[in-house]
């Protein structure tokens, strides 16, 4: 195998595939990282039987062929690479890597337990990287990362016939995107449960206006697993595959208050510069408190004995008094999510929603805070399970106000982020 690459576009490539490598491989070689080169263009892959990424770069081949490296190792080189063309090459057991005046000699490893890559199942249909990226980004922090709860860990993604929803949650907060979508054929309402860490490698690898495929394969009916169990997007020259989380998702339609019995309106970017501020002095697991009043909202956090911050963002409230307190980092990162919501350019610049809307629901429910469209006649028709009852806090919903694309008719997307108060009270 002999070829020559740009520096830039092999350390890209590179560093993208190792991040699917695993951590603590249960087969040595599962740590190596493969390297095909043919025709014009250079292969790079890695599987673990779980996970696996392969990025295709355009390469100048000499002599077509493979070889298996340790990955990791690979990508720290690539990454301190002088500026300028690499050429690699093997011989005997050894990967010659050359650079300007750097030389690396890595040893090639066995290929013979080495796993064929999987095949990509049947595609779903396609979606705008742009767009599938920031719902990723907005979706993926209210996932779990405590691996006792598999469901908790992943996100779900629904596929709606022209509409696609992505959903997570931790039993603490929730968060759903819903975005338009192109199905490949007509499809009827299904649905998938994929680990939030690749949703999250998907966010950092797709690019606005480039098309990205999704290609499902389920597991059998009969509770067998088998090896085609898996999703698949696809883009821009790279392609990510992972194994299907093997349950369900919740109901999380029905964890959305159906009535609300007071709002207020408020500034986002101000709103959300407060709460930042103002939890710089809250100790670990302490909370923000929010005071709501008829003119204005109170951003309150003090630790106890050293520092107490205060700030005041101007509201309309629709309703009776309200006082709510919340982990300030969930808070932050539905409020940060949030003005990301929109479609086409609007999405992939992450152009602002002016105006949050929070709205409160009686106290016999579970406490939550919602972010919903600007135009309430989006808002989903609750359905199936009842939602628990909670210690009597009050459910807070906030809407995030973004367009549609006027392109995209019935299909507006729309984010909303459920968060738990740690405690109510009304003055």
């Amino acid at each position: 195998m002999k070829f020559r690459v740009e520096r830039d576009v092999l350390g890209d490539a590179v560093s993208w595939v190792a991040r699917a490598l695993p951590t603590r491989p249960v087969v040595p070689v599962l740590s190596g990282l493969l390297l095909h080169a043919e025709g014009d263009g250079l292969q790079l892959s890695c599987f673990d039987y779980e996970v696996s990424a392969r990025a295709t770069v355009p390469a100048e081949v000499g002599e077509p062929g493979s070889a298996l490296v340790p990955g990791r190792l690979l990508a720290e080189i690539a990454r301190n690479l002088p500026v300028a063309d690499v050429d690699v090459s093997t011989t005997a057991d050894m990967v010659m890597l050359t650079c300007g005046s750097a030389e690396f000699a890595l040893v090639s490893l066995s290929r013979a337990e080495y796993p064929a890559l999987p095949e990509v199942p049947d595609v779903l249909g396609t979606v705008d990287g742009g767009l599938l990226a920031t719902a990723a980004a907005q979706v993926v922090p209210a996932a779990s990362r405590d691996d006792t709860l598999p469901m908790l860990t992943g996100a779900c993604l629904e596929f709606d016939g022209p509409a696609l929803t992505a959903a997570a949650t931790d039993r603490y907060r929730m968060a759903v995107r819903r975005l338009p979508w192109e199905p490949a054929q007509p499809l009827a309402r299904r649905s998938v449960l994929v680990p939030a860490r690749t949703l999250a490698d998907v966010a950092r690898t797709m690019a606005p206006g480039k098309p990205v495929t999704i290609a499902v394969a389920q597991p059998a009916r009969d509770g067998v697993r088998p090896a085609d169990g898996l999703i698949c997007f696809e883009g821009g020259g790279r392609r990510l595959t992972a194994r299907l989380i093997g349950t369900e998702f919740i109901r999380y339609e029905a964890r959305f208050p159906a009535e609300f019995a007071a709002s207020a309106e408020l500034p986002a970017g101000p709103f959300t510069e407060a709460v930042r501020r103002v939890s710089l002095v809250a100790e670990r697991g302490a909370a923000v408190q929010l005071a709501f009043r008829r003119d204005v909202v109170v951003v309150e956090a003090q630790s106890e004995g050293r520092a107490r911050a205060v700030e005041s963002v101007p509201a309309r409230l629709d309703g009776q008094d309200q006082v709510l307190s919340f982990n300030p980092q969930y808070l932050l990162d539905g409020l940060t999510a949030a003005p990301l919501t929109g479609s086409g350019a609007a999405a992939a610049t992450g152009h602002p929603a002016d105006r949050i809307r929070l709205q409160f629901s009686g106290p016999a429910r579970p406490a939550l805070i919602t972010w919903l469209p600007g135009d309430r006649d989006t808002e989903p028709d609750p359905s199936g399970d009842e939602p628990a009852e909670g210690n009597g806090a009050v459910p807070v919903a906030v809407a995030a106000s973004a367009g549609g694309d006027p392109a995209e008719p019935g299909v507006r997307p729309t984010f909303r982020y459920l968060v738990v108060p740690l405690r109510a009270a009304a003055r």
